[in-house]
């Protein structure tokens, strides 16, 4: 097999080869057939995230075909097409596995982070964490939905039913979450950096009702707002966004810090929470649900041994949608 694989952070991906390997008990070994591009691995690369494991294999929203199985998994079979998201493990035994908050477990593990992921040609995988994605829809345009959709989709959760929603940062998550809410009857009001015409007008296309830079009010109160740029500065802006009683979603797992901001933003009920990682129960939700809401997800094709390019890319904000890696 051969990854780009991250050995040290601070440094660029090395192209190397590996042997093949092989699943244990209760694990599969997983073709990848296309992996997306997330803000997470840079946070990664960047040394951002606590305890990384090293050497690594990034890449955590993994689509590809099963190819080998491992003792006591049952209900999967070699050729079928699965998901792999962030969440890779968790220990099924802390309070938080054992109360419906698997997100949360004390003993996770991640792909791409302290798991290998997907900028591989292959992966071995928890079987109990790779969600079946059946045959509709293309490999790469099902790859975002791994986690920018189902991150997006837990924040949207979270930020109940709010009728007119912002969304800062509109970038993958964003622009797949956009097409959600206008399923489901919602008013999208889209925030990028300050003078960004083009990420501005990405967003009126998906009929967002409003876009502008998030230095600017919105034309009126926000019922919710979620944040998926990682800049802690944005906060005190959408509370101040936010009308008497709304909600501030911070959906990032890495965000700078938040700088100090009067009382009286938080004031009146406002509510600031976050998002941590996800449950399979938002898996299957999400996506059972997602060819219903006909979303369309714009992907920038990178090969396997580009994804130093395609980093720099995201990092650079030289597109708009996703961009995912192709073996």
């Amino acid at each position: 097999m051969h990854a780009m694989v991250l050995k040290t952070p601070g440094t660029a991906l090395e192209w190397t080869e590996l042997p093949d390997r092989h699943p244990g008990p209760g694990e599969i070994r997983v073709k990848v057939v296309a992996c997306g591009v997330c803000r997470t691995d840079l946070h990664v690369l960047d040394g951002e995230l606590p305890e990384p494991r090293m050497p690594i294999i990034p890449g955590h929203e993994i689509v590809g075909r099963i190819d080998a199985i491992g003792a006591g998994v049952e209900g999967l079979h070699p050729g079928q097409r699965v998901g792999l998201p962030w969440l890779a493990h968790t220990c099924g035994v802390c309070r938080f596995c054992t109360s419906g908050q698997e997100n949360l477990c004390d003993r996770p593990l991640f792909n791409g982070y302290t798991r290998d992921g997907g900028f591989a040609t292959a992966t071995i995988a928890d079987a109990r964490f790779a969600f079946p994605l059946g045959e509709a829809g293309d490999d790469v345009a099902l790859a975002p939905l791994l986690c920018a959709g189902l991150i997006g989709y837990r924040s949207l959760v979270i930020a109940g039913e709010a009728r007119n929603l912002g969304l800062y940062g509109f970038g993958a998550a964003a622009h797949i979450l956009a097409q959600v809410a206008k399923w489901q009857g919602r008013s999208v009001f889209a925030f990028t950096r300050p003078g960004d015409v083009a990420g501005q007008d990405f967003a009126r296309g998906l009929d967002a009702v409003w876009a502008g830079g998030s230095d600017v009010m919105p034309p009126e109160p926000l019922d919710a707002a979620i944040i998926f740029a990682a800049v802690g500065a944005l906060v005190p802006l959408a509370l101040r966004a936010v009308r008497k009683g709304g909600r501030v979603v911070c959906a990032g797992i890495h965000m700078s810090d938040i700088p100090s901001f009067p009382y009286r933003l938080l004031w009146e009920e406002r509510q600031l929470v976050s998002v941590a990682n996800l449950t399979r129960r938002d898996g299957i939700e999400f996506l059972a649900q997602a060819p219903k809401m006909g979303i369309v997800t714009k992907t920038t094709r990178y090969r396997l041994d580009q994804a130093n390019a395609a980093l720099a890319d995201l990092r650079a904000g030289r597109f708009e949608g996703a961009a995912v890696l192709v073996p």
